[in-house]
């Protein structure tokens, strides 16, 4: 038998989340489908070589795309962050190597698939809490600068205190939208510019590794580190799944 990821405790929390979205069938056989998304999500292997404990791989991935499409496995991300502690917000970007089997959807978007140095990419943009614990998160093209997403990342909080960043988000109209939203912004200007540095809070500056560990926690899981899903959505709910198992020890 595969090596499993969920304790009961878990994952009747998880359940009971789901089924509070009204989505989602009190059905047995959804542990040991969730359970076959969690080996995906670990291993990043082709759906096609799920090994067959978790049943057959079409019923697998179909429930996790229908799971996708509902908006169910991005609810249990959001719903287990509400513990988040925002007295200071770290934000950053993390570009992922995207698959060649990630190309090719047939829609008329590109999918958060964008072109950069190394090739195929998409970006991670992330916001986490005081204790590194994510937050939210967006993606983009692997191209795309950091600050094309801060406003974003900002607005989607239920409050703003203290927001701290490197120089990629160095931008004069993202500190005005922080502090009018009665945080401050401890973020360092770029050494180029002609505009003198500020005084910065270099001790809290310190603790900006924090959202860098996060993005190195997920990318433990093979799915998360090279993108494999063709539709954005898909991978984002992948990510949801990242971050949700981060937060799921602070609650059972």
């Amino acid at each position: 038998m595969p090596r499993l990821m969920l304790t009961d405790a878990r994952w009747e929390k998880l359940f009971h989340l789901m089924k509070s979205t009204g989505r989602v069938y009190d059905k047995p056989e959804h542990r040991q489908t969730f359970e076959g998304i969690l080996y995906r999500l670990r291993t990043g292997i082709p759906w096609r070589d799920l090994p067959k404990e978790f049943g057959h791989w079409s019923t697998v991935f179909r429930r996790f795309h229908l799971w996708s499409k509902k908006g169910v496995l991005a609810h249990l991300f959001k719903a287990l962050a509400n513990l988040a502690d925002i007295e200071w917000v770290f934000i950053d970007g993390s570009i992922v190597r995207a698959h060649q089997h990630s190309a090719g959807a047939a829609t008329l978007s590109n999918e958060s698939i964008g072109k950069s140095r190394g090739g195929n990419s998409t970006k991670i943009h992330l916001a986490v809490d005081s204790g590194g614990l994510p937050i939210y998160f967006e993606l983009s093209e692997g191209q795309k600068h950091d600050i094309t997403h801060a406003p974003s990342l900002i607005e989607h909080l239920k409050q703003v205190d203290t927001v701290i960043a490197d120089k990629g988000y160095d931008s004069d109209a993202f500190r005005e939208l922080i502090a009018n939203k009665g945080g401050k912004s401890v973020i360092p200007r770029r050494r180029y510019k002609n505009t003198p540095q500020e005084r910065v809070d270099w001790c809290l500056y310190r603790y900006r590794h924090l959202v860098e560990n996060a993005f190195g926690r997920i990318k433990h899981y093979r799915a998360i580190s090279t993108r494999y899903d063709k539709l954005a959505r898909n991978y984002a709910s992948m990510v949801s799944l990242a971050f949700m198992l981060m937060w799921l020890p602070m609650y059972c």
